[in-house]
């Protein structure tokens, strides 16, 4: 009975690199989010890992970091799930803006709010309680199952749907979730007690 969780952020994005608030736009990896993918997928080879089943949200960066990391597995075919709920936050009328201009049209103190508050929503967006709103369930439904059922299963998404799924798994509070900082392409392994608490956690950094 392994019941393992590995929750893996997507490698560098295109507008990660750029300092752009992306959300929901479906931006694709740079060439450093791509090696990142691949040596997530090393590292958990490494370890001799093998997942039974693959969840990913609706959005390129993370789809494509979650097929290499199953390419560096030897598990290129394996069912993978894809859905919306594991999608990033949406930061509705901040997507697509540099963070420097945001900062210069509604001023630091409010765009930090916004990034960094638990429950208040940028203008047209989702707050992290939001998107733990819509992570959280998702979990409970369709993916916790699996992992007590003895499955080792793989979640490659985005830093604040992930964020999300920590803040359950943790018991962590939305004031101290916000500050929890996610590397891309750095997995993190649970193994879960058959009650569904977390029984270990390791962080496979570089």
């Amino acid at each position: 009975m392994s019941r393992t969780l590995v929750l893996v952020r997507h490698g560098q994005s295109e507008w990660n690199m750029k300092n752009l608030f992306t959300g929901w736009r479906d931006v694709d990896l740079t060439e450093q989010g791509v090696a990142e993918a691949k040596a997530a997928g090393r590292r958990l080879a490494e370890r001799g890992l093998k997942f039974d089943i693959a969840f990913t949200s609706a959005l390129k960066r993370a789809q494509r970091t979650c097929q290499f990391i199953l390419d560096a597995t030897g598990q290129s075919d394996l069912t993978t799930i894809r859905n919306q709920a594991l999608n990033e936050r949406d930061y509705g009328d901040l997507n697509g803006l540099n963070k420097d201009d945001a900062r210069a049209k509604w001023g630091e103190e409010q765009v930090h709010v916004w990034r960094r508050s638990y429950d208040t929503p940028p203008p047209g967006g989702e707050s992290l309680k939001d998107t733990g709103a819509r992570v959280w369930p998702y979990y409970l439904h369709d993916m916790q199952p699996h992992v007590l059922r003895g499955e080792t299963v793989l979640v490659a998404a985005h830093g604040n749907s992930l964020r999300a799924l920590i803040m359950g798994l943790e018991g962590i509070s939305g004031p101290e979730i916000v500050k929890l900082e996610l590397a891309t392409g750095v997995p993190i392994v649970y193994t879960l007690n058959a009650d569904s608490t977390v029984a270990t956690k390791e962080v496979l950094a570089g």
